[in-house]
């Protein structure tokens, strides 16, 4: 079967950069699509990364994790030592795929909003990818501050974008609009948590799912089996 008429799976995945259980469930839904390719070779798949902000009330020189930690679970020992068990079991299944999650006492969460400007304007499917995947390592592996345009013009290049095309992307209010627009739109779809995944733009599921529960979804929808 050639290209032209080859069927076309396309993965709308609505992330975050900052959430965890995104790159997680990224490298499940990886698993999955090298299975489904198994027995259908044929299948054409474009993964587009879909923006959402989990703190967008964070300001670009973000919050100590200890501080964010304490604003969401509280200032009980029961609940920060709850808290601590959490982020280690996080910690242990990221590294099970593959993904070092280095964050430490001193660590900080960052608005994502510059950063999500890259992957809005990215030229195509396969730049916006390795954007996706520079970002996730620079935060989580390198705890880098992903709301500092020069760190990101640094990384975009590590991607494989030209520094240049990178400043004028941060810089551009048409692109922080359409960002902006894009944003709000998941959300007014009913989008709350992320990962979620739309696919052919029909269907959705949320959550870092197993890649066994992500093939049989996905297969599901190419034999027609699953209702919007």
């Amino acid at each position: 079967m050639n290209n032209e008429t080859a069927p076309v799976l396309r993965i709308d995945m609505v992330s975050d950069i900052v959430c965890p259980w995104c790159i997680i469930g990224y490298k499940k839904l990886e698993k999955a699509l090298a299975q489904l390719k198994k027995t259908r070779p044929e299948l054409s798949v474009e993964l587009n990364f879909k923006p959402f902000q989990l703190m967008p009330q964070l300001p670009p020189e973000g919050k100590g994790v200890k501080e964010h930690i304490i604003d969401k679970y509280g200032t009980s020992e029961a609940a920060l030592q709850g808290a601590a068990v959490y982020h280690e079991r996080i910690k242990t299944v990221a590294r099970e795929h593959g993904v070092e999650l280095n964050a430490g006492p001193e660590s900080r969460v960052y608005n994502t909003f510059e950063a999500h400007k890259l992957l809005h304007a990215a030229e195509n499917p396969e730049q916006q990818l390795a954007l996706k995947l520079a970002l996730f390592k620079a935060y989580f592996t390198d705890q880098k501050n992903i709301s500092d345009r020069e760190t990101l013009v640094a990384i975009a290049r590590e991607a494989g974008m030209g520094a240049d095309q990178a400043r004028r992307i941060l810089e551009d209010d048409a692109v922080a609009k359409g960002l902006a627009g894009d944003i709000y739109k998941y959300i007014e779809m009913g989008v709350s948590s992320v990962p979620t995944f739309f696919v052919n733009e029909r269907f959705s599921t949320n959550g870092a799912l197993d890649e066994g529960v992500l093939l049989r979804f996905i297969e599901g929808i190419l034999d027609g089996r699953t209702e919007p």
